[in-house]
């Protein structure tokens, strides 16, 4: 019997050692290439929220350089070389606001914030607002163009022609409400929806209620401002006091409101109105001027609107806050008796040290 060749087993043993090598490095390199996919490289922690804002113009380097400053991530380098690898670029970065997620992996990521998958709406809130640099502050704050944008835009005698008002008239356009909204919506989009949002909330019934007024709807939302800024603490008044106005404007009177002094003098810390304020003369002064200032003094919620095109019917002609500073007023339909009302209200202020 011929003898078997040895020679022939070492080499063996090499080729099995090298495929074993092989077998080895090719794992340590997948599972690399699995960590660098599929390991949570997103840290959130609890006392973040985990909001990210990607700005208008970003590219892959800002988002990485975003990430990284917010401590979100824990390596950059893999993010963006994933992010390389499923093409996150050009049109696929799109700006907005997003929510992140502890423990999500690189693909994870990357796929929520690609083509704005993941992207979350904005509430742009506003009420208690008097001027439109007021406004403009409050969409700087809650939107992604700063506020000296919005009053560029805001300010803009083209802009305002565009929707049909002026620079008095304008801020009617604009009705407080809590709007969902994209954050890096521009200035113009925003503008243009609340122009819708006007269209929508004047209902051809509305329209009807303002025109057997006599008032055009900028008129009536200023007329609403009005009642609005008389009374703030006691809603269920306003109808009355929208009727109170409406039965001066037809008597040819003056309204006498003492918020159209206060926003014609400009200061809005002024709690005690005095005769000085009243001699200021100004366009919005309506102890100087008969009928309505050229547009609103703030911007007037829904409620008080509606309190203005559902007006109470009757003979009221002058109004006084109460004494007991209830916030509820006393009214008349002579002036013999508002001014007995009007002396116990100067007396409680007296009372009360409140001078100016």
């Amino acid at each position: 019997m011929a003898k078997k060749n040895n020679s022939s087993r070492p080499l063996l043993r090499l080729l099995v050692a090298m495929v074993l090598l092989l077998l080895v490095v090719g794992g340590v390199k997948l599972f690399s290439l699995y960590k660098r996919v599929y390991w949570p490289n997103v840290a959130v922690e609890a006392q973040k929220n985990g909001y990210l804002y990607i700005p208008t113009g970003a590219n892959l380097e800002t988002v990485a350089g975003l990430l990284e400053q917010k401590e979100y991530i824990l390596n950059r380098h893999t993010f963006e070389w994933v992010a390389e690898r499923k093409n996150y670029r050009g049109n696929l970065i799109v700006p907005g606001k997003y929510k992140l997620h502890d423990g999500m992996s690189n693909q994870q990521l990357i796929d929520h914030l690609r083509a704005g998958n993941g992207r979350l709406e904005v509430k742009l809130t506003f009420n208690n607002l008097r001027t439109l640099e007021e406004l403009a502050g409050r969409m700087g704050s809650q939107l992604e163009p700063d506020s000296t944008h919005f009053l560029a835009v805001l300010s803009s005698t083209d802009v305002m022609a565009h929707y049909g008002f002026n620079r008095h008239t304008f801020p009617a356009m604009f009705i407080p409400n809590t709007y969902h909204l994209d954050w890096a919506s521009s200035t113009e989009s925003v503008i243009e929806r609340m122009a819708e949002e006007f269209k929508k909330f004047w209902t051809a019934e509305r329209v009807q209620k303002a025109r057997a007024l006599g008032l055009s709807q900028s008129e009536v939302v200023t007329l609403a401002s009005i009642v609005q800024a008389e009374q703030r603490l006691r809603p269920d008044e306003h109808k009355r006091i929208a009727g109170l106005y409406l039965n001066r404007l037809r008597k040819g009177m003056k309204l006498q409101s003492d918020p159209t002094v206060i926003f014609a003098v400009g200061d809005f810390s002024i709690n005690r109105v005095l005769y000085k304020h009243l001699e200021y003369d100004h366009p919005y002064n309506t102890y100087r001027n008969v009928g309505l200032p050229p547009g609103p003094i703030l911007f007037p919620d829904v409620g008080a609107v509606d309190a203005v095109l559902n007006a109470e019917q009757h003979n009221f002609i002058f109004m006084c806050a109460r004494e007991d500073f209830s916030g509820y007023h006393y009214f008349s339909t002579n002036l013999r008796e508002h001014n007995r009302y009007a002396e116990k209200y100067r007396r409680a202020l007296n009372e009360r040290k409140i001078y100016k």
